[in-house]
């Protein structure tokens, strides 16, 4: 039997080298943020060489742009089953989801939540592929605002959207909203209570066809 040298890559060709660095680094992103992800540190993680990860990543920056863009599709595809609601339940009903979505993303992937509207961590002008991801993603929510308010849809509309799911999503994860609500049960509570009472404020005046 031939022994492999500590910390190379097992030589197996099942292995998916490079899901395994992107999980490493999505895992090293949740427990201490983007200053603990450099190149060395996933690859001593993903149990591989030094070199490894240069075959699939050019830098540390490309493994977060690999990243963002997933997360951007993985929203973009909460988002658009949220929407979907919209023909069989109402825009009511696809306006709760969608909310529910954005916030339960966030949740369950702090790490990348976190640097996904950071260009300062990210640059999205070097990767297309992020800003196609991205572009998936806003237009869901664009979609969200034609659905329910028709010909007054705007921009400025789109944006009390997202400034509402962001920001609940932000004070869920970093803010005091995230030592407050310990536990998974109360913050889907809370989350459910105030995505109910945006609902109701946004639906005001918006044609009775339309909830």
């Amino acid at each position: 039997m031939n022994a492999r040298r500590p910390g190379r890559p097992a030589a197996d060709p099942a292995r998916d080298l490079r899901a395994t660095l992107l999980a490493t680094s999505r895992k090293l992103l949740d427990e201490a943020g983007p200053g603990a992800l450099s190149m060395r540190e996933v690859a001593r993680r993903a149990g591989c060489t030094h070199q490894a990860p240069y075959h699939y990543f050019e830098d540390r920056e490309s493994i977060l742009a690999a990243l963002v863009a997933d997360g951007f599709d993985e929203l973009a595809r909460r988002l658009v089953a949220a929407n979907d609601l919209a023909p069989t339940q109402g825009v009511r009903a696809a306006m709760a989801a969608t909310g529910r979505a954005y916030v339960d993303f966030a949740l369950s992937h702090p790490g990348v939540f976190r640097i996904m509207f950071r260009p300062d961590v990210c640059n999205p002008q070097r990767f297309p592929l992020l800003q196609e991801a991205g572009a998936r993603a806003y237009a869901e929510l664009e979609r969200l605002v034609r659905l329910v308010h028709g010909d007054e849809a705007a921009p400025a509309l789109a944006s009390v959207y997202w400034a509402h799911v962001h920001g609940l999503a932000c004070l869920m994860i970093d803010g005091p909203l995230a030592t407050k609500l310990e536990s998974a049960q109360a913050r889907k509570a809370h989350v459910e209570e105030v995505t109910a009472r945006f609902v109701d404020i946004m639906m005001k005046g918006v044609g009775e066809g339309r909830g």
